[in-house]
């Protein structure tokens, strides 16, 4: 039997893990909520209502005292000019309504936290803390990677947005549109 790698497994299992933690989540909101094993990138779970509508859901997952690593290029244009970055448009989402649980998990049951948002939303935060931290207080250019668009979200900056479950009814109704 092959051996499988710790780490890879284990962020692997992080990641499952959160994706079952908002799934059984979901269906005790009255969604019927499935893991996605298709091949559609940012799509992790289907969450469908009673009329049959469909909402994308992307969940990430870290350890408690962690931070959700992004790229930025997923949210917005970045041109190089040498090594000073410059932030151009912002992305469109890859799917209509797509909603983002951002799980942190607990050390043990019930200690869980989920942060939901559109998005939208997500791109707006990641691209507005970018901004100020690399063009406007690092001019552009960063310190010992000039070329990464690496970004890191941490807990405390979603604080607003935790266990804001409503958001996918509001979703479904239509009632939140940007």
């Amino acid at each position: 039997m092959p051996k499988i790698k710790s780490k890879s497994w284990g962020q692997y299992a992080i990641h499952r893990f959160g994706e079952y933690l908002v799934t059984a989540e979901l269906c005790r909101r009255e969604f019927s909520a499935t893991p996605f094993a298709g091949n559609l990138p940012h799509i992790d779970i289907m969450a469908m209502d009673e009329d049959g509508s469909f909402i994308p859901v992307q969940v990430k997952t870290i350890k408690q005292e962690s931070s959700w690593q992004f790229d930025v290029r997923n949210f917005v244009e970045v041109q190089f000019d040498g090594n000073r970055q410059i932030l151009k448009s912002l992305k469109d989402p890859p799917y209509p309504n797509l909603i983002c649980v951002l799980v942190q998990r607990g050390e043990v049951y019930g200690k869980d936290r989920f942060f939901i948002l559109t998005w939208e939303e997500l791109r707006d935060i990641i691209y507005n803390k970018y901004k100020y931290d690399v063009e406007e207080r690092l001019g552009g250019i960063r310190p010992r990677t000039p070329q990464s668009t690496h970004y890191a979200i941490y807990p405390k900056d979603l604080v607003k947005y935790e266990d804001r479950w409503e958001l996918f009814k509001k979703i479904r109704t239509g009632l939140h549109r940007e």
